[in-house]
């Protein structure tokens, strides 16, 4: 874990930020099929209903993570993207906590998800599972089509 990590409010403007969600898009695009690749580019995350993160240690980008506003009670994970070199160090499990936070702050009474399924997405799935998130039924636009796994978690 890493002792100073400062999770704050991020207008997406930074070259760093836009790099860190150009690799996540990338990774997406490699490991998904077309039809389920669900992430958003920088445009879409920064509109009015979503509200994005950045994770840092000191000067250097950890990692990132957003919550997209589906309803009065209903709050959607996305871009939940530890930076390469902080891969197992804690930064998912810390961007998670402060989106949890948020949700709560926000009067949500759930936040919900879309994953992969295959092997690249299990440390997301694990991350995920040990906060209290279960597998539930497509939600919004998502569909079942054997490829994304949903998830959710009762606030």
């Amino acid at each position: 874990m890493i002792a100073n990590l400062r999770i704050v409010p991020d207008d997406l403007s930074g070259e760093g930020v836009l790099a860190l969600l150009q690799l996540h898009l990338d990774e997406m695009r490699q490991w998904s099929p077309p039809e389920s690749v669900h992430a958003m580019p920088a445009a879409r995350l920064r509109q009015p209903d979503v509200a994005f993160f950045s994770a840092w240690d000191g000067e250097t980008l950890a990692g990132c993570g957003a919550i997209k506003h589906l309803g009065d009670d209903h709050g959607e994970l996305k871009s939940m993207r530890a930076a390469p070199a902080y891969r197992g160090r804690g930064v998912g499990k810390a961007i998670l906590a402060r989106l949890l936070a948020e949700a709560r702050g926000r009067g949500y009474t759930r936040v919900s998800l879309e994953t992969g399924r295959p092997a690249a997405f299990q440390p997301a799935q694990d991350l995920y599972r040990a906060h209290g998130f279960a597998e539930c039924p497509p939600f919004g636009d998502y569909v079942a089509d054997g490829f994304s796994m949903c998830m959710n978690l009762q606030l």
